[in-house]
C-alpha cells in the first residue's frame, strides 16, 4: 500500500480538496483507495456524506492510532491511502508524516503562503520521509508560477512541473461530494488533476 501525506501548517491551502481529488484520482486508476481525516474539522469526512455510493471509503481517525487504521486498510485491501491533516496540530502532522511514503505540501503562490512551507517542511525532515511541493490555486499567469518557482528554490526540495489551478470546478465539485473529473470530465481541472497524480504516482514508485 503507498501512503501519502498531504501537509501543510497553513490554513487555507486547499489541503482537503486536494486530498479528495487525489483519492478519487487513484480509484478512477484502479487502485483501492481510502482517505483518512486527522483534521478535527473533518472537511473530508462531510464531504464523503454528501457523496453518493460508498467509495473512496473516508475514515476519522486521531493520528496516535493511525498505525492501527493503516494496518486494518492494508488487509481491508485497500492500495493507495492519502492523509488529510490538519495545519493546526504539529504532532497530528509529524505522526501522519512518519508513516507516509512520500510527503505533499500544496502551496498557494503568495508570499505568505510560500514563507510557511519552510515550517511543514521541518516536520517532513524531521520524520526523514520525501517531500514534494505542489502550487495550488494558481491564477492563469505564468510569471507568477516562474516567481512562486523562484521562491521555493530556498527550501531545496522538489517542486512539481504540473499545477492546480484556481478554477471554480475545484469549489464546486466539493458542494455536492464530487471531484472535478467526475463533476467535468474534460475540463482543465479535471485534466490538471490527471497530471498531477500521474506525477505523483511515479514519485511514489521511487521512494
Amino acid at each position: 500500500m503507498k501512503t501519502l501525506a498531504i501537509l501543510s501548517r497553513k490554513g487555507g491551502s486547499g489541503k482537503s480538496t486536494f486530498a479528495v481529488h487525489l483519492a478519487v484520482a487513484a480509484e478512477k486508476a484502479g487502485h483501492t483507495a481510502a482517505l483518512i481525516d486527522l483534521d478535527p474539522q473533518a472537511s473530508a469526512v462531510k464531504w464523503s456524506r454528501r457523496r453518493e455510493g460508498d467509495s473512496p471509503v473516508v475514515i476519522s481517525a486521531h493520528s496516535t492510532l493511525l498505525a492501527q487504521v493503516l494496518e486494518t486498510a492494508e488487509a481491508g485491501g485497500v492500495s493507495f491511502c492519502v492523509l488529510d491533516t490538519s495545519p493546526h496540530s504539529e504532532s497530528a502532522a509529524l505522526d501522519a508524516a512518519r508513516v507516509s511514503d512520500l510527503a505533499v505540501i500544496p502551496s498557494r503562490p503568495a508570499i505568505f503562503d510560500l514563507e510557511a512551507v519552510g515550517d511543514t517542511i521541518q516536520i517532513a525532515n524531521m520524520a526523514k520521509v520525501p517531500i514534494r511541493v505542489v502550487l495550488n490555486g494558481v491564477k492563469p499567469s505564468g510569471s507568477v508560477v516562474l516567481k512562486a518557482r523562484k521562491a521555493l528554490e530556498m527550501y531545496d526540495v522538489p517542486c512539481a512541473p504540473c499545477t492546480l489551478g484556481d478554477r471554480v470546478a475545484f469549489s464546486y465539485s466539493v458542494v455536492d461530494g464530487v471531484t472535478a473529473q467526475e463533476y467535468e470530465p474534460t475540463g482543465k481541472a479535471s485534466r490538471e488533476v490527471g497530471a498531477l497524480y500521474k506525477y505523483l504516482s511515479r514519485e511514489l514508485e521511487g521512494v
